[in-house]
């Protein structure tokens, strides 16, 4: 398949619109409209669907546009990393894996005290549920993941090293203007009647578990596509949500946290091959040990 039509796909379920994809490609609008024809002819399926405004993708363009873009992201890099050997900038790029909390906690500030220390390295970033990454790492698409032993727990292989960067005590977020918002720790029979929000089942799992230790049921009525979503729902005043620690630097500021009593935990560890490590990896290491010390001090 012509990559040139992926990117015209991507660029169509991006911006909505045939016209408009056209202008930024800088294609005629009917053009645009026989790459998509062709594509779909090729897969054999309906990949896009017009409405009043424009076109949306359907579930199954839904589906190809994020292998697409997935794909597209790759072959830009591979073009960059032959640009740099050309231009005499030869370096193996970082692939670095994280959980979303973490990707979003202390791996940004890790990798910036790497590349402040290191210097200029070239590094990818892929948030992921530590299940996935941990057959990224072992597949050779990452060189590092940060992930953690929230159920359903890590699995053991000898292909991989694992080490262990410290505990992570979960936090309960709520809108700004919840009545217990300022106040805690709080017991978990006290959120009892609460509405809760999940976007993972590693995260219910231990929400679950710390209910039922207190003597209660954690209401998880609402589900969330990812953690954004979570806490969207939590600022609107939907639900409360069970969130990690490390996540708390990162938060928007119509939300807040409050610490439980006895709080379930998770172990953050870093996963890499034991064959063929990068030569940034231990740099690294170092700098998420002290980002995750850093977000951990009072």
């Amino acid at each position: 398949m012509d990559l040139t039509v992926w990117r015209t796909f991507v660029t169509v379920c991006r911006l909505g619109s045939l016209a408009a994809a056209a202008a930024e490609l800088g294609h005629t609008q009917s053009a645009v409209s026989r790459q998509i024809a062709g594509l779909e002819r090729q897969l054999g399926v309906p990949l896009v669907q017009r409405h009043a405004r424009g076109v949306r993708p359907t579930p199954a363009g839904e589906v190809f546009r994020h292998h697409a873009l997935a794909a597209l992201n790759e072959t830009d890099r591979a073009v960059r990393a032959v640009r740099d050997v050309r231009d005499g900038t030869l370096g193996r790029p970082l692939a670095v894996g994280a959980t979303p909390s973490l990707a979003a906690g202390i791996v940004p500030a890790a990798i910036r005290r790497l590349l402040d220390t290191a210097g200029p390295v070239r590094w990818s970033l892929l948030p992921e549920l530590s299940a996935q990454l941990h057959e990224r790492v072992i597949a050779g698409d990452l060189d590092i993941a940060v992930v953690t032993d929230a159920p359903p727990g890590l699995p053991s292989d000898p292909r991989l090293e694992r080490r262990f960067l410290g505990m992570d005590e979960m936090v309960v977020v709520l809108p700004v203007d919840h009545p217990r918002a300022g106040h805690g720790p709080v017991r978990m029979p006290a959120l009892a009647d609460e509405t809760w929000v999940e976007d993972n089942d590693g995260s219910a799992a231990l929400l679950r578990q710390h209910a039922a230790r207190a003597g209660v049921t954690a209401r998880i009525d609402l589900t969330a596509a990812d953690l954004l979503g979570k806490i969207a729902l939590v600022a609107t005043g939907h639900a409360i949500a069970l969130i990690p620690g490390v996540l708390t630097c990162a938060l928007r500021a119509d939300v807040t946290t409050v610490a439980l009593v006895d709080p379930p935990t998770r172990g953050i560890y870093t996963i890499t091959p034991r064959r063929d490590p990068h030569p940034s990896t231990a740099a690294l290491l170092d700098h998420l040990t002290t980002a995750l010390g850093s977000v951990r001090a009072p």
